[in-house]
């Protein structure tokens, strides 16, 4: 094209910044710039011409919003007429060399505003908080240059006098040229195919910080759009050139965005999360391992509609090997398929191993994105598995809010956020399983209280009112593709039977290392507070308004935590003990008690943020315990029940959510008669809750422990052991923000042989190589499995010798009243079981995974022993 052979050779003029210039002006200039963009190798060109229509402009671009972006005709559309729309080029970037560039688009405006607050053009040297393109990306501030919807042309703050007719497609041209140590911009406007700018303004004397980072398409409408879904403008034919300009190909960010999976006994599942190319006539999904030196297909699927995904189950996988896999997308695009990657591994069940260690996450506001440092710190532990633990969104994430409807639009809205996570997380997870489970603000709740999957209104506005009501705010259609998105590699549910409202379900138990992970659900089955407890109590947001009502005096409310469904699944799960277990433990949203305490008299917790950050060594005075409905503290007699389900595994918890790191020992009946809890620190804290409880003189912490450790009550009086608290300190790191906030995030090693567990608590700052000792204050921890039913003993019974058969399986039945007592795979020989009131048991000795038993039945602890089983 004439046109673009004559933005190529565009040069600069000596002349005062002008709007208006005449056909061939300056031509004698031209000789001594041409040189300096006959470079191609870097050179970028969009490639829309060639897409189909889609909810997606490609692997080299990140829109913000990703809804606001789509290809329609050939062109990338912004679809939405508001504030702050950009498109990204992740692959090419400006560098810090004094050299030139230029970048050249075309333009089709749609929403004729009129008015110098709308304007269209690029956005340049974009940054964010982190050196990183991603943070530029999603964050980037950077010089806008371009036009307004008036027709005059602008460089920053710097803008033309004269204006343009914008009634047609029009090309935007920006040139940089250095000058001795600094830049010379002009910026160019074309019609139609002319070969001759119409308009030009310049600007002197620009620094070239200003000029370094991402390069963005921009379309700024502030002002008030009486419809902002109407599009503001289609762009296409973008080119990027020039010595400045670093290409980096391997910043493609999709159509296949990451991967998780889990290895259940012999099944693998894998979830794919693709980028919006669903309605690609054609398209095929497919999961490969590779065979010798070349790939084999497994199973293929399609991207599936909303959620994105492409899952794939796979019964009957070796697991006693590493095996390579990829995900290969075929893209029938212009008249021919284009192949994408995704690799990573799938690791050996490392059963026979005598570790198994956990890396633990949870609470991932936008702070620290991309996160960088979390990725490379957990990387060295060597993990062997991942679990994040719920809020791996906000619904801050990324700017702009939320978008609630239409349900495409939403789904679109959430998943960009989603994007955002696994962006910064999937190399954590790419050669290790993970489990993901979504917890409230994954859902677009402060809190949520799922009642059965019940509609929550949403007549009265989004906030408090419609949440106390309990339920789910959002469509059931939007909550199970977060679902889908976020849980479906998990193994299959115990009991797929939809909620309310045909919302799935997915707590399950995952067999992986010799450990048995039961995968709760503690948010959708939960009844509101407001619902069940007296209207005295005044309930907002989960908290109790009334100072008068006392919560303690409730224990008895008909309240659901669990609900049926699951305690008869823990049930279950507590006395199965298949697939070569040796140990058990729970993973869930939060914890079933509620460590953090408020200044004495706060009815609510919206005063958290604003709580002034202690400095390292002080003690805060004048806090009380909270009585946060949020947490599993609440209802009291459905954790109870939970706790004594939880405790006949010998289970370990593992949960997140409260945004302060804690190992905990619960108590039902007394202290510490009950297992060991792990709440993991928040990666990025935007809720900094603390413990600092005031105590007396008759308490006593843990031995060398500071005085808010030991044996306590939470504001439910619940009792619990504090083993330690990561509580928030002033570290004189910034952001602040982030590194104030005693974020970070955990290690759990589960020693089988030892039968011992090992909790870690890291902040994301330490690098555990160069500062091994660099963990919150008070770990690790380290406590042995028999720990976590830390009942103590009425009596005992007789003891037990096993012959023929190594660590079997030892289960304890309340004869009487045909109830599990526990269930325990035995470390050696030999073994006498604690018992917690005299009464005939029922002992079952035996190999699960051959279905290979001997049961003693009317054995009391007055029978002399032992009791020798011979296999």
């Amino acid at each position: 094209m004439q046109r673009k052979n004559a933005i190529k050779a565009m040069a600069f003029s000596a002349l005062s910044p002008q709007l208006l210039i005449k056909k061939g002006e300056n031509e004698s200039f031209l000789s001594q710039v041409k040189s300096f963009f006959n470079s191609k190798d870097k050179a970028f060109k969009s490639n829309w011409h060639r897409m189909q229509d889609m909810e997606w402009v490609g692997p080299e671009y990140w829109g913000n919003r990703l809804q606001d972006w789509q290809i329609r005709s050939g062109k990338a559309q912004c679809s939405v007429s508001s504030n702050n729309r950009t498109l990204h080029c992740l692959t090419h970037q400006l560098s810090d060399r004094l050299e030139p560039f230029k970048t050249t688009v075309d333009i089709h405006l749609q929403n004729q505003t009129n008015t110098a607050e709308d304007y269209l053009g690029f956005r340049l040297g974009a940054k964010g908080k982190f050196e990183d393109y991603r943070s530029a990306a999603v964050f980037g501030k950077g010089l806008d240059v371009g036009i307004t919807t008036e027709g005059k042309l602008f460089i920053g703050d710097q803008k033309s006098t004269g204006q343009v007719a914008l009634n047609e497609q029009i090309a935007l041209q920006i040139t940089a040229m250095p000058v001795e140590n600094r830049y010379k911009l002009v910026l160019s406007l074309f019609k139609s195919d002319d070969e001759h700018p119409i308009a030009r303004l310049e600007s002197e004397d620009v620094d070239p910080e200003h000029l370094v980072g991402n390069i963005a398409l921009l379309s700024h409408f502030g002002s008030k759009q009486e419809n902002a879904s109407t599009p503001s403008a289609h762009f296409s034919d973008w080119t990027i050139q020039g010595e400045k300009v670093d290409h980096y190909p391997d910043r493609a960010f999709g159509p296949i965005c990451f991967a998780q999976y889990t290895l259940h006994k012999k099944t693998l599942k894998l979830t794919a999360q693709c980028a919006p190319v669903e309605a690609i006539e054609g398209h095929q999904v497919h999961f490969q391992i590779k065979q010798g030196y070349g790939w084999i297909t497994v199973k293929a699927t399609t991207v599936d509609s909303y959620a994105r995904t492409a899952r794939f189950r796979i019964e009957g996988w070796n697991y006693s090997k590493d095996i390579p896999y990829r995900i290969k997308l075929d893209l029938p695009m212009g008249g021919e398929d284009e192949l994408f990657y995704y690799e990573g591994t799938i690791a050996a069940n490392p059963i026979s191993s005598d570790e198994l260690k956990t890396a633990v996450f949870s609470c991932n506001s936008h702070y620290g994105f991309p996160n960088n440092e979390v990725v490379q710190h957990v990387a060295k532990h060597q993990p062997d598995m991942a679990v994040f633990l719920g809020d791996q969104i906000y619904e801050s994430h990324g700017g702009f809010g939320v978008q609630r409807s239409p349900v495409d639009k939403a789904c679109l809205d959430y998943l960009r956020k989603w994007y955002m996570f696994g962006w910064s997380y999937r190399d954590i997870f790419r050669d290790i399983p993970c489990a993901i489970i979504p917890d409230d603000h994954d859902v677009y709740h402060g809190n949520v209280w799922g009642a059965g999957g019940k509609d929550a209104p949403t007549g009265e506005g989004w906030g408090y009112a419609a949440q106390d009501q309990g339920g789910y705010k959002m469509p059931p259609e939007w909550v199970n593709v977060i679902q889908r998105t976020q849980t479906s590699n998990l193994p299959d549910p115990y009991d797929p039977t939809p909620v309310k409202q045909d919302i799935g379900v997915y707590y399950t138990d995952w067999s992986y290392g010799g450990v048995s992970f039961a995968v709760l659900e503690d948010r959708k089955f939960k009844s509101a507070p407001q619902n069940v407890l007296p209207k005295e109590a005044k309930v907002k947001n989960g908290f109790i308004q009334n100072p008068d009502f006392d919560i303690t005096q409730h224990y008895d409310v008909d309240a659901e935590l669990l609900g049926e469904r699951q305690l008869q699944f823990l049930e279950e799960w507590s006395a199965d003990w298949s697939g070569q277990t040796q140990m058990k433990a729970v993973l869930s949203q939060t914890n079933f008690c509620t460590v953090a305490t408020l200044p004495e008299g706060s009815l609510i917790d919206e005063i958290v943020p604003s709580l002034p950050t202690p400095e390292k060594g002080e003690y805060v005075e004048g806090d009380a315990p909270t009585t946060d409905m949020d947490s599993n503290g609440w209802p009291q007699k459905g954790r109870d029940e939970a706790l004594r389900k939880i405790r006949k595994s010998f289970a370990f918890h593992i949960a997140g959510d409260q945004h302060l790191a804690s190992t905990v020992q619960y108590g039902i009946d007394e202290f510490g008669d009950s297992g060991f809890a792990f709440a993991g620190p928040a990666l990025n804290n935007i809720w900094p809750r603390r413990w600092w409880p005031q105590v007396g003189e008759d308490h006593q912490p843990l031995p060398g422990r500071p005085k808010n450790t030991g044996n306590f009550t939470d504001g439910f009086g619940n009792q619990m052991s504090i083993y330690a608290v990561a509580n928030p300190v002033q570290t004189n790191r910034e952001p602040s923000i982030i590194y104030d906030r005693a974020t970070g995030y955990g290690i759990v090693t589960f020693n089988k042989t030892e039968r011992s567990i090992r909790i870690e608590c890291w902040p994301r700052y330490v690098d555990p190589e160069a500062n091994p000792e660099g963990q919150y204050d008070g770990w690790p921890i380290v406590i042995r499995q028999e720990d976590n039913y830390g009942r103590r003993a009425v009596t005992y019974l007789p003891e037990i010798q096993v012959e023929g058969m190594e660590k079997p399986v030892v289960q304890i039945y309340n004869q009487d009243r045909d109830e599990l007592v526990y269930t325990l795979r035995l470390k050696g020989q030999p073994f006498r079981p604690k018992v917690f009131e005299r009464s005939n048991y029922k002992i079952r000795i035996g190999d699960p995974d051959r279905n290979l038993w001997q049961e003693y039945e009317g054995i009391t602890s007055a029978d002399k022993g032992p009791v020798v089983v011979s296999f």
